[in-house]
């Protein structure tokens, strides 16, 4: 694996260009995007009140690529509550979303959304979900909400300008010991992606401090918060991780993949401090 970079494009840094001060200020955004993100967060916030006001009715409506993969009707509403909303603010966009709503649009731009990261938590009340809306323009991730429904958290960022959870700016873990340090991990539940992790699980486990494994966006979303310390992600989707991704980034996280570069195949994240341990435990080629 080749060194890191912070997130979706740009150059190769070493990892001490990662960190960002945890700024007092609240983060100032470039003028042509803060209505995208004011957009996008009312739509996810409208999104997650629909989740919880519906969430006793639910209606599973099958499965998708395994087993353990569920689709509800409520995954499928609030993704038309969300790509109607996109469509109508930026007609000129695409859109990529999970459940199918996706179009070409005729700007750079398109929207990647997960209207619900964790369907199996929120149809079991097993473990939180989120609500994920990320805008790339050509390879470069813009704007970023990761909305947590039952929490009432809300962790944005714009590129550039910095991570904020309910407004408030985020920062990295400052964690430098990987004995110390809890662990996330994201992994859909298919054999494959089991199997992966039964081989990596042997030796990283005895060597960090505590483990925790929740949905990909909101694991992103708590290395940015500092909450985790390190995370390893593996056979996720684009929708899963495309708005985490510009969050942690942003936050000062440390993010690497096939090739230095995090993908929805393989993502490996940690505070500055701990990398150098974080990377060497994992020994994902």
């Amino acid at each position: 694996m080749s060194s890191p970079q912070p997130g979706l494009g740009g150059p190769d840094p070493t990892p001490h260009q990662h960190v960002r001060s945890r700024d007092p200020r609240p983060p100032q955004h470039p003028p042509d995007l803060t209505a995208a993100l004011a957009i996008a967060e009312s739509l996810a916030r409208a999104a997650g009140r629909l989740q919880m006001r519906e969430r006793a009715t639910l209606t599973v409506h099958g499965w998708k690529a395994h087993a353990n993969d569920l689709v509800s009707d409520v995954d499928l509403a609030s993704e038309r509550l969300i790509v109607d909303g996109l469509r109508t603010a930026f007609p000129a966009d695409g859109v990529l979303a999970e459940e199918g709503s996706s179009s070409t649009g005729s700007s750079s731009r398109r929207w990647i959304v997960d209207p619900l990261d964790g369907t199996r938590n929120y149809v079991t009340g097993a473990g939180p979900w989120s609500v994920c809306i990320a805008l790339q323009d050509g390879n470069d991730t813009l704007v970023a909400v990761v909305h947590d429904p039952a929490a009432r958290e809300t962790f944005t960022a714009v590129r550039g300008a910095g991570a904020a959870l309910d407004g408030e700016p985020l920062g990295a873990s400052a964690c430098s010991r990987l004995g110390e340090a809890i662990v996330g991990f994201s992994f859909n539940p298919s054999p494959e992606a089991k199997r992966a992790m039964a081989e990596i699980l042997p030796a990283l486990l005895p060597a960090v401090g505590d483990i925790r494994r929740i949905p990909a966006a909101l694991h992103l979303a708590y290395l940015a918060a500092g909450r985790f310390d390190a995370g390893l992600l593996v056979h996720t989707k684009l929708w899963d991780i495309a708005a985490g991704l510009l969050v942690a980034a942003e936050a000062g996280v440390v993010l690497s993949g096939p090739d230095g570069v995090p993908t929805p195949e393989l993502t490996l994240a940690a505070a500055p401090a701990l990398w150098s341990q974080f990377a060497t435990a994992a020994a994902v080629r």
